[in-house]
């Protein structure tokens, strides 16, 4: 991939702008990936990340729950986890002290569909980008020195 000044045919006013035009495009690059990846498993990134989420509790979550915990808190998670329950990957339940409480759990055929997708070839789809250590320690160090 050529510099972001080649990709964007862009001069910057200084490095930190330059960065993070870098940033933001550079995450672009990867979603365009990833929905390339993801779409001949039916589901969108987002809809991976809220299952991801939901096999990882060892219990049903509240929607407020799963929203907190993703990577792109989008207000339209509920509706995302509905497009999942329709195509059977997830569940929604009562709670069990108070019935009006609404809670999600991932169904055994979301687990399955995770299954597939972990073990398939993601090549340089879900990390085209070979770091080493070293130098990704150093670029989560930078970025959460930004955001902090």
């Amino acid at each position: 991939m050529a510099g972001i000044g080649k990709e964007l045919q862009s001069t910057f006013q200084s490095e930190q702008q330059k960065a993070m035009l870098n940033v933001l495009f550079t995450a672009n690059w990867f979603r365009t990936i990833q929905t390339s990846f993801f779409k001949p498993f039916g589901i969108s990134m987002q809809q991976y990340n809220i299952l991801r989420i939901l096999r990882g509790s060892k219990d049903p979550m509240k929607m407020q729950g799963v929203k907190g915990r993703m990577i792109d808190r989008a207000p339209n998670a509920t509706r995302l986890t509905d497009k999942l329950i329709t195509k059977g990957l997830v569940i929604r339940e009562r709670g069990n002290t108070d019935k009006r409480e609404i809670l999600v759990r991932i169904s055994p055929k979301g687990m399955d569909l995770l299954a597939r997708i972990d073990t398939a070839d993601h090549g340089s789809a879900l990390f085209p980008v070979k770091l080493n250590d070293a130098d990704a320690a150093t670029l989560n160090r930078i970025l959460d020195g930004w955001r902090g």
